[in-house]
């Protein structure tokens, strides 16, 4: 006795798998181009977030960001602005992945029929829930990526404010030698994963972080989804946006970028200081304590440490991963 199969279901189910497939693979491709694009940025961005309040009469490590730049490439070369690169380059197509073939789901859920086009505040929904999927993923990402990045920084930091606080003579060697054996250099990513496992509580170790991450990728994705369809939308002059050329996909990709950092950033300079933070004598308590801390130290300026790196940042890597994942998506 042979079963029947309702020939539509199977289509429909085909037709499913098929979206989830190019989701995957376009998302990959975006989250390659926009890695390329941003990561230098990024490294100066992290490296402004992470350095440490100077000593009183002390000037801070780095002057801005052309500061940072010039001292980066000065001390370890061009190849230093792509420091921790490997991290996320390794995950790139988990995070890209979930982060498009989630909010890909998503609106096939949100839409009222198939093929249907989606309003702004469906995709800002969408985003959101795509938001909470990919903190998982981002977040010990993250802390590796950020590890990397500031430990140049704060490397030569902390010896530099022991030595400050010392007495004259030869105990200010003393404590300067003692601070910077302190100071853990990682040879790559793998070996901060294998340090926080080993030394900072296990796979729980990996996770620090995690509530700023979440604070950040949730409504910062379901404002970046929101915006890069309204701008669409804007450009196209209705809600077909199909024949809309790559300059308007780069420009609208850019400006969802933009409002993306624009939103959360505070939340991120919060997560990039508890994740460099030390695991043996921690500074923060959690994230409301790094919050009032880096707010009763350096005000509101404080909270928005590297914020110039990150905007530069986000248009033109935005741009090229939405470009990326439109374009490869239309190919498949």
């Amino acid at each position: 006795e042979e079963t029947n199969r309702d020939p539509s279901q199977s289509k429909l189910l085909w037709e499913q798998m098929g979206d989830v497939a190019k989701d995957l693979a376009a998302g990959t491709v975006g989250g390659a181009a926009q890695l390329v694009v941003g990561h230098p940025f990024d490294t100066i961005k992290v490296k402004l977030q992470s350095q440490p309040t100077p000593p009183p009469g002390q000037p801070p490590k780095f002057a801005g960001a052309m500061d940072a730049v010039k001292q980066t490439i000065s001390a370890e070369g061009p190849r230093g602005l792509y420091k921790g690169m490997g991290a996320p380059l390794a995950t790139v197509a988990a995070f890209n992945a979930v982060l498009f073939t989630v909010r890909g789901q998503m609106e096939a859920l949100l839409r009222s029929e198939p093929g249907a086009a989606l309003t702004v505040g469906q995709q800002v929904v969408a985003g959101a829930g795509a938001g909470v999927a990919v903190s998982f993923l981002a977040c010990p990402t993250e802390l590796i990526k950020c590890r990397l990045q500031a430990q140049s920084a704060l490397a030569t930091a902390a010896p530099a404010a022991a030595a400050a606080a010392a007495p004259a003579g030869g105990a200010a060697a003393t404590v300067t030698a003692t601070a910077n054996a302190a100071a853990v250099k990682y040879g790559g990513p793998l070996d901060v994963a294998r340090h926080v496992l080993r030394s900072e509580g296990g796979v729980r170790g990996l996770f620090k972080g995690l509530v700023p991450t979440m604070a950040r990728e949730i409504p910062g994705n379901a404002l970046m989804f929101g915006v890069y369809e309204a701008t669409k939308q804007f450009i196209a002059g209705g809600q077909d946006t199909s024949e809309l050329g790559r300059g308007s996909l780069i420009l609208a990709g850019g400006v969802a970028g933009a409002a993306f950092w624009g939103s959360v950033y505070p939340t991120d300079v919060v997560k990039s200081k508890l994740q460099v933070d030390d695991f043996k004598n921690p500074k923060y308590s959690g994230s409301m304590d790094a919050f009032k801390k880096i707010l009763a130290a350096d005000g509101a300026r404080g909270l928005y440490r590297g914020f110039g790196p990150a905007m530069a940042r986000s248009v033109p890597a935005n741009g090229a991963c939405f470009l990326a994942y439109e374009v490869t998506r239309s190919l498949l």
